[in-house]
């Protein structure tokens, strides 16, 4: 037990610890470069103001957004696993994110472009879309990698839906691209305030209900047999995940393969435990998005690459190994 315990926190320390590097690294590196002591007097207001609008107009709201955005994926994507007892699923692979998308071009068409509509929109999409697989896989008895396949049938009707809304009103264009692609370039306060809100209260729920998400995953029967309601947590969790992935996404855009990426990576130093899954989780992906935004930044400068390209070159690959290690999920049914 004590051995548990020294574990769990030198893996949320070293969590920490590259939360920092990363948000330290992502303020001070860009097009003008800060050094930490730069930094620190722009804090103190003892820099000039360009480089003060710098800071708290364009790296401060960028930085947060991307730290928000991949802790809210990374946890989305272990908890739909869990959930749906496939290591497959993530909100961008099932459609949960093309149904937050969705439900953000439908807010932005009727001429709400910030504020809590916009994230509660993209929660309502992307909720729709998790129940939407839900049901398949239960009611219909589905396999694993039948689920896969139907998330990403899915995944592209949503996105054609997407697409006509744009095609019908042309002022959608330029906003579908960035969006499409993911990224954090053109994020302010106003976009993000309202889903970090929702973010960090979904967060608060998934981490106190730790204990009944792993007797959930143990299944239906077990889950019964010690007294848990399997129907209505199964329930609350699958909400909590949605408004995690709907939340990110509407400032974010459509960004992949971190729910997928980080779980799977993270489950290799902790285990499947809830209690320490789901916050390292969200460290590892608060740090990964991060990271590849900030190398999204410097690798063309002055040109930027969005970050959504750059992690769909590396989730591409990765779902491609997973999906032979795992053949479909269970073995290949």
């Amino acid at each position: 037990m004590r051995n548990k315990v020294k574990s769990r926190g030198l893996l949320l320390g070293g969590g920490i610890l590259a939360v920092l590097l990363v948000t330290v690294l992502s303020l001070c590196l860009g097009n003008v470069h800060f050094t930490p002591m730069q930094l620190l007097g722009i804090l103190r207001g003892n820099e000039g103001n360009v480089n003060r609008s710098i800071l708290l107009y364009a790296r401060l709201p960028r930085t947060l957004a991307s730290l928000f955005s991949g802790a809210a994926l990374a946890v989305s994507g272990a908890v739909l696993q869990n959930v749906l007892a496939n290591r497959l699923a993530s909100p961008g692979i099932i459609g949960v994110n093309a149904g937050a998308g969705l439900g953000v071009t439908l807010c932005c068409a009727g001429g709400i472009l910030s504020g809590y509509a916009v994230s509660l929109s993209a929660f309502a999409g992307s909720l729709i879309s998790v129940f939407l697989i839900f049901l398949f896989s239960y009611r219909m008895n589905a396999s694993r990698t039948t689920v896969i396949l139907s998330g990403v049938a899915l995944n592209s009707i949503l996105n054609a839906v997407c697409e006509s809304v744009t095609v019908l009103d042309t002022d959608l264009a330029m906003l579908s691209i960035d969006f499409r692609v993911g990224g954090f370039s053109a994020v302010s306060f106003t976009r993000l305030v309202p889903a970090a809100v929702l973010i960090s209260l979904a967060l608060w729920g998934l981490f106190t209900l730790c204990n009944e998400l792993d007797v959930v995953t143990l299944g239906d029967e077990t889950a019964r047999g010690v007294g848990l309601a399997v129907g209505r947590y199964r329930m609350i969790f699958l909400v909590l995940a949605a408004l995690l992935a709907g939340a990110a996404v509407s400032f974010s855009g459509l960004l992949g393969f971190v729910g997928l990426i980080v779980p799977h990576f993270v489950r290799r130093f902790t285990g499947n435990e809830s209690g320490r899954l789901l916050p390292v989780c969200a460290l590892s992906g608060a740090a990964f998005v991060t990271f590849c935004d900030l190398v999204s930044r410097l690798l063309f400068l002055p040109y930027e690459l969005p970050v959504g390209i750059l992690m769909s070159v590396v989730g591409g690959p990765v779902f491609l190994v997973l999906l032979v290690r795992h053949r479909g999920g269970h073995g290949g049914q």
